[in-house]
């Protein structure tokens, strides 16, 4: 894990006064942005399913002395629409305001033959891979309407841009979820909503760890060194992109990428 520099002042970020909401908060991906947006002022409303994993992250945002976040411990796999309900009212009772959504949790599923792929897992992942984003976008909405900007970023994956064999529910969810973001950004292009997507491509997480088993994790790129294109589509940067799709790996922070050479030129996708 890299040994970040988070050492910018309270006050003095550029996501100062905003309220973020970031799912998969826990780890990962997620944990990384959602350090990063408190380090840049903002209020980060941390959701996942792991309440220890997310009090984790809380103590290190308040460590540093950022804006104190707060936890919402929502299963996304829930099948039913009362608890993603919860979701809007409870960002509302406590902050009236939400400036961003970053939909970051997912659920792999098997990596088998589509031929063989069973249904039920079939099921639970397009719920916490594409049904989830689209009902807490729901809730949201009424107060990221009445924000001055307010941005959503969607994720997909590789699998879901170009097909891969085998990659079975979450290739498909994935080109799902791009293709539900562009419908989100053409039907409310015209209001101060912005919504974009980004690929994260291969990155040192617990996911990449399940999908390439036994492939060294030192030769992908950790999470904390591709936020910084999270930040951009949550700045006032996102009023010139809409719908449009971002490859974190083109923003790195090489003053946060560990990987020696050695690593880099044994790195593959």
């Amino acid at each position: 894990m890299v040994e970040n520099d988070y050492t910018k002042p309270r006050g003095e970020g550029i996501l100062e006064g905003k309220t973020i909401l970031v799912t998969g908060a826990g780890n990962g991906i997620g944990k990384a942005v959602s350090i990063e947006y408190a380090r840049q002022g903002a209020t980060v409303i941390l959701l996942g399913k792991t309440k220890r994993n997310l009090e984790g992250v809380y103590d290190e945002i308040t460590d540093y002395g950022y804006p104190e976040p707060a936890i919402l411990v929502v299963d996304l796999a829930e099948p039913t629409g009362d608890a993603f309900k919860t979701i809007g009212a409870a960002i509302s009772g406590e902050f009236n305001q939400l400036d961003g959504i970053v939909h970051n949790a997912a659920e792999l599923g098997m990596l088998t033959p589509l031929e063989i792929y069973v249904g039920d897992q079939w099921d639970h992942v397009f719920q916490v891979n594409v049904k989830s984003p689209l009902l807490v976008t729901q809730q949201c909405l009424p107060l990221l309407k009445e924000a001055t900007y307010a941005s959503i970023i969607f994720t997909t994956d590789e699998s879901g841009i170009k097909p891969k064999g085998y990659w079975g529910a979450y290739g498909v969810s994935k080109a799902a979820i791009l293709h539900m973001a562009r419908m989100w950004a053409i039907e409310y292009a015209n209001t101060s909503i912005r919504v974009n997507i980004v690929d994260p491509g291969p990155c040192r997480t617990g996911l990449r760890l399940l999908t390439h088993p036994g492939m060294p994790m030192k030769r992908y790129t950790p999470p904390e060194a591709i936020t910084s294109i999270y930040t951009k589509l949550m700045d006032c940067d996102v009023l010139g992109h809409n719908g449009e799709l971002f490859y974190a790996h083109d923003f790195i922070n090489p003053d946060l990428d560990d990987r020696t050479e050695r690593d880099l030129a044994t790195s593959t996708k």
